[in-house]
């Protein structure tokens, strides 16, 4: 089978997916998953939350120009897929300065004594830590949600997603791009590189100069709490000095160590010694003790070395669209970076400012 479309995707998480469901309305679109269903890896395991001031000044203009679509999230789905959530960040004495980090920059901040962090997290060893910032605007993101009305809304403008369809062999013949699958082979002037995690290693298959992406590995676990504490109002909180975010989840806590460790692409699994080292933290943290994990996951999170998305056609290659290293923002960002991604392709003035279309462009690299 050979198809022909105006915009081949690779990649079936929320990048691929978002990004398609705006090209579709302009043209044929046709995405290829490498699994068995979309959003398999990195979107499925998401911690699913929005943090205005996360990130740096890219990302944090990224998660402002999203946050409109993310509360009215008119033709995609029904209703705010985000809910008030908050952010605590917890300092130890001496270390403080790492609240001053997270504050540069950043809009809304409310300085938070322990009395009042106590307040919020009952939980929380007070004699551990020394002063504390609140983020009101930080929130649940409905993510399920979220990316199926993106992929609804890529099929009902005619878009086709291809499941189970790795690239084995990719090639630029006459002004189009052809992907060799198991499905099939597909071709388009157009290919976008959404690949996550192997977003490096499909331009290598593409002979497109590659970016210095690098997956890390990010782990998290379920956790019970003590009989007869509720945690559904709780904000997610987060120690600095020893690093843990924990969430309210289902009555439970998701808990994660903030681990980062490069690792090659892979279906990621839980490394137990770092998920035993997090836990450890985290128990310090608080005035329980952890007695078992009920479930634990780890999902990838890929960088280039600034630490922003690249996102635009690379500057050695006709018709490659690069829409990778989102690192841990992809959900929160994904309005604003699949408007920008059909900007781009559909060459028309981004709404974006121009100062950050351009700390996104490949061009950086040159």
């Amino acid at each position: 089978m050979k198809e022909t479309c105006s915009f081949l995707i690779i990649g079936g998480g929320i990048a691929g997916i978002s990004a398609g469901s705006q090209l579709a309305e302009y043209g044929k679109t046709t995405l290829l998953e490498m699994e068995e269903v979309i959003g398999h890896h990195s979107t499925g395991r998401s911690a699913a939350v929005f943090i205005r001031n996360y990130g740096n000044s890219v990302i944090r203009a990224l998660n402002a120009a999203s946050e409109a679509t993310l509360m009215d999230p008119q033709g995609i789905c029904e209703g705010s897929v985000l809910s008030q959530r908050g952010l605590l960040m917890l300092a130890e004495e001496g270390k403080e300065e790492q609240l001053e980090t997270f504050e540069e920059d950043a809009v809304g901040l409310e300085q938070c004594s322990i009395e009042d962090a106590l307040k919020m997290v009952p939980v929380l060893n007070t004699e551990k830590f020394s002063s504390a910032l609140y983020e009101p605007n930080a929130f649940d993101i409905d993510v399920d949600r979220l990316f199926q009305g993106y992929a609804r809304l890529l099929r009902s403008r005619g878009g086709e997603i291809v499941v189970s369809a790795p690239a084995t062999q990719i090639e630029r013949v006459d002004g189009q791009w052809h992907v060799t699958t198991p499905k099939g082979e597909f071709c388009a002037p157009v290919l976008i590189n959404a690949a996550g995690a192997w977003a490096d290693q499909v331009a290598g298959l593409a002979g497109v100069a590659k970016i210095g992406l690098v997956p890390k590995r990010r782990t998290a676990a379920i956790l019970p709490l003590p009989e007869g504490i509720d945690s559904a109002d709780w904000p997610l909180f987060e120690g600095g000095g020893e690093p843990f975010y924990a969430k309210p989840e289902a009555g439970k806590l998701l808990v994660s160590p903030v681990d980062a460790d490069a690792v090659e692409p892979h279906d990621a699994f839980v490394d137990d010694m770092v998920l035993a080292e997090g836990l450890h933290r985290f128990e310090n943290a608080v005035n329980f003790p952890v007695t078992r994990v009920e479930h634990s996951w780890a999902g990838l999170r890929s960088f280039v070395d600034d630490r922003s998305p690249v996102v635009g056609f690379a500057p050695d290659t006709e018709g490659f669209f690069w829409l990778a290293g989102q690192g841990g923002y992809g959900i929160q960002t994904s309005p604003a970076l699949s408007g920008l991604t059909a900007d781009l392709c559909l060459g028309r003035p981004g709404e974006l400012p121009e100062d950050i279309i351009a700390a996104l462009s490949p061009n950086r690299f040159l």
